[in-house]
């Protein structure tokens, strides 16, 4: 009998909800098509230069996908369904912290951590979790009716879940129960019809429209599906260009003309769903809702925490500016700010170990009988190896705070003279009864595997600098 490993199932899965998302929300279909025009655009006009951050199958076929859920059980399930499918943890994002309106969440993100699995598939998942005990957003009445709806709901039919446990552990599964599995993991995300309780919702909305979608609903979703481009700017053009209103701004790094770092992304507007209502009488109307929308993104350089530190020192520079100069162009300070502060090349980057690359002997150097020193800098400046970056496969909360803001119809109701409830990796790595991966320790690894072997090849015994 034949078999799907994780890797294929990831796969299946990634494609299924794709096609499925592209029938409930149809410009997310316009989105891909036209992420797919510029790839092919950006990859005529600058040839391999082009894949330097992954093979266009590759970017092609990547996607991240967001759901929101509202306790640490249902947290838990997901992760089971996910690791299903060779996904983990990796990062705690403080969704609360990074946000100016009401954003009740905190979030991790689950993804393959294997370079050769990223390099299959590298589907990702970024998962927030409701805080009903957080008083800044909601008071003990409102947290007590909150805990015993979510409590009393059933996001994951006991069928998935043991499939999901069978896929872990033996690290595959069968034909049959393969299409099983897959079948309920993209029915279970799907939008439901079943009507929504109109008074219960609207309670939850006034605090939140995070909450109102997350709590005031018994099912969860997806929240966006989201493709990846090579230039995201253009894709920001040609969707307008097609009346698709997009949000008012990239989050993210400017485009400059130095490296690609970290992440970029954008959305076109939450559009207006229909969806059942049921009201106090109990009678059923038609209602429309704003919660999900299509987002894009780009992907750059993995900086380390020297330079994910600089990058945040920036972001103050710009708001500082910004400040004192409502007016001005927040694309053009964040440009000239890059400009002046961040390094303008890959070799820099590297030299000053502000990001993250693997490094490979130089096949081309002639040996000249010289000793190689044993700092990186020197290597790559007298041509002993080569640098090769590593993408940054995670998410930046300030953006995407900065996303679910822009396609919320309101700002909510926060209370900032309340303490809020601490959150963070470890508390989060309790619900979902696994560690959350540090990311940056997983980029670490991989480059330091990679000095081990070039130090190895090249004789040297001390460990490389």
């Amino acid at each position: 009998m034949s078999t799907l490993s994780q890797w294929q199932l990831r796969a299946a899965f990634a494609a299924r909800l794709s096609e499925m998302y592209g029938q409930e929300v149809p410009a997310y279909t316009t989105l891909v098509d036209v992420s797919r025009e510029v790839n092919e655009d950006v990859l005529h006009a600058r040839g391999t230069d082009a894949t330097r951050l992954g093979s266009i199958s590759r970017v092609t076929a990547e996607r991240h996908g967001a759901i929101r859920v509202g306790t640490p059980r249902e947290l838990g399930q997901v992760a089971r369904i996910f690791g299903a499918l060779g996904m983990h943890p990796v990062g705690f994002y403080d969704l609360r912290e990074a946000a100016a309106s009401a954003v009740p969440v905190v979030s991790t993100a689950f993804r393959p951590v294997d370079g050769e699995e990223l390099a299959r598939n590298p589907f990702r998942v970024f998962t927030s979790m409701l805080t009903p005990a957080d008083p800044r957003f909601f008071d003990a009445e409102l947290r007590s009716r909150l805990e015993a709806f979510l409590a009393d709901r059933e996001l994951f039919p006991p069928e998935l879940l043991a499939l999901a446990d069978r896929a872990t552990a033996e690290r595959e599964l069968p034909q049959e129960e393969a299409e099983r599995f897959l079948h309920l993991a993209v029915r279970a995300f799907e939008l439901s019809a079943e009507p929504v309780d109109k008074s219960w919702y609207e309670t939850l909305e006034r605090v939140s429209a995070v909450a109102a979608d997350i709590g005031g609903v018994r099912s969860t979703h997806i929240n966006h599906l989201t493709p990846r481009v090579l230039d995201i700017d253009e894709l920001y053009r040609r969707m307008t260009d097609r009346g698709i209103e997009m949000i008012d701004t990239i989050q993210g790094p400017p485009a400059w003309e130095g490296p690609d770092v970290l992440l970029r992304q954008t959305s076109f507007r939450a559009l207006a769903e229909p969806r059942a209502m049921r009201t106090p009488d109990g009678s059923v109307i038609s209602g429309a809702l704003r919660v999900r929308f299509g987002e894009v993104e780009a992907r750059g350089i993995a900086l380390t925490r020297e330079g994910r530190a600089l990058y945040d020192e920036l972001l103050g520079h710009v708001d500082e500016r910004m400040s004192r100069n409502p007016s001005a162009s927040r694309d053009e300070i964040a440009r000239a700010v890059w400009e002046r502060h961040l390094p303008g090349s890959e070799q820099e980057l590297a030299a000053k170990g502000l990001a993250y690359f693997t490094y490979h002997l130089h096949p081309d150097r002639p040996r000249d009988g010289t000793r190689p020193p044993a700092n990186v800098g020197e290597l790559l400046r007298q041509g002993w190896v080569r640098a090769e970056p590593i993408v940054y496969e995670d998410f930046l909360p300030r953006s995407a705070a900065g996303i679910f803001q822009s396609n919320l119809s309101g700002e909510g109701t926060r209370h900032s003279d309340q303490q809020g409830t601490a959150y963070d990796a470890d508390r989060l790595s309790g619900a979902i009864g696994r560690d959350v991966l540090d990311p940056f320790a997983l980029y670490a690894r991989q480059q330091n595997d990679s000095l081990a072997h070039v130090a190895r090849a090249l004789g040297l015994t001390d460990a490389l600098s």
